[in-house]
């Protein structure tokens, strides 16, 4: 079997992802249930992911090619200015949030008790910093970042505020409308971060 099969590649991929939406944090996902689930081997498996950890990472990228994150991300990086960025990139974020919970969850629930799951989710909340420094960037380009606030922190303040755990407490938690939120998450990053 060739490891560059894109067709066993994806099946894979697909089968982890629907796994991790539906497994018990208690028993993490392994190699072996992967290649059960997907109906092929083990070594089939391992040919196009050589550990779990590299598993794991390619299917959170996986997860956003498939929902097309950049497509998402498009009006934020076009934006004209840092204020314009800085709210495109909270609604692509809070709106990608709900279809990813299934995943988010069970890395999150995970992470504690397995370094590969948590280098995995790291990886993606990489991704999330990138963005919110991208756009405190450009607050700063333009003269808009708080006075006294400098990129690393404003960046910083940006990642707390947009947690996943931000979102499943006031959407799941407090009841909050998907749009409520939305709105009173640029107004607070917007806030937290602009002079």
């Amino acid at each position: 079997m060739s490891s560059d099969n894109p067709d066993t590649r994806h099946r894979i991929l697909d089968t982890t992802w629907a796994l991790l939406e539906a497994a018990d944090p208690a028993r993490p996902v392994r190699m072996a249930d992967v290649a059960r689930a997907a109906g092929i081997s083990r070594q089939a498996v391992y040919l196009h992911f050589p550990n779990r950890a590299e598993l794991l990472s390619a299917v959170t990228r996986h997860v956003d090619t498939v929902k097309d994150v950049d497509g998402r991300l498009a009006a934020s990086r076009a934006a004209a200015t840092g204020r314009d960025r800085l709210a495109a990139f909270v609604a692509a974020w809070g709106n990608y949030i709900p279809e990813i919970q299934g995943i988010a969850r069970a890395l999150q629930a995970m992470r504690d008790s397995d370094a590969e799951v948590r280098a995995a989710w790291d990886d993606r909340m990489e991704a999330v910093r990138q963005g919110c420094a991208a756009a405190v960037s450009a607050l700063a380009r333009d003269g808009d970042l708080r006075p006294g606030l400098d990129e690393a922190t404003a960046t910083d303040l940006l990642c707390a505020l947009l947690t996943v755990e931000t979102w499943r407490h006031l959407r799941q938690g407090c009841g909050w409308d998907q749009d409520a939120y939305v709105e009173a998450m640029q107004r607070l990053c917007a806030a937290a971060v602009t002079g």
